[in-house]
C-alpha cells in the first residue's frame, strides 16, 4: 500500500514567487513525500505526493494563478486500473 496516495503536479505563475518559501510552507503545513518545487520567480513547478491534494491546490491557487494541474491515484496506477 502506499502512504501517500496522490501525486499532485501543477503550474503556479505570478510575479515575485519564492520557491524557497513555497517549498518551506509544503514542509511545515502538509503530509506527503517527493516534494519538488523549482522555478524562478515568475513560474513554479510542483510535485507532490500527498492524501489530501486539495490541500495543495487550495494554497497555491491561493498566491497566485494554477494551471496544468494534474492528480494521479498512484495506489489505483499500482494495482493496474485505469481512470
Amino acid at each position: 500500500m502506499i502512504e501517500f496516495k496522490y501525486d499532485t503536479q501543477l503550474l503556479i505563475e505570478g510575479k515575485n514567487l519564492d520557491e524557497n518559501k513555497i517549498h518551506d510552507y509544503f514542509i511545515e503545513n502538509f503530509k506527503g513525500d517527493c516534494l519538488l518545487a523549482v522555478g524562478d520567480d515568475e513560474l513554479i513547478k510542483i510535485h507532490f505526493h500527498t492524501n489530501e491534494p486539495w490541500k495543495v491546490l487550495e494554497y497555491c491557487a491561493s498566491l497566485v494563478e494554477i494551471y496544468d494541474i494534474v492528480i494521479e491515484d498512484m495506489d489505483r496506477q499500482s494495482r493496474g486500473l485505469k481512470g
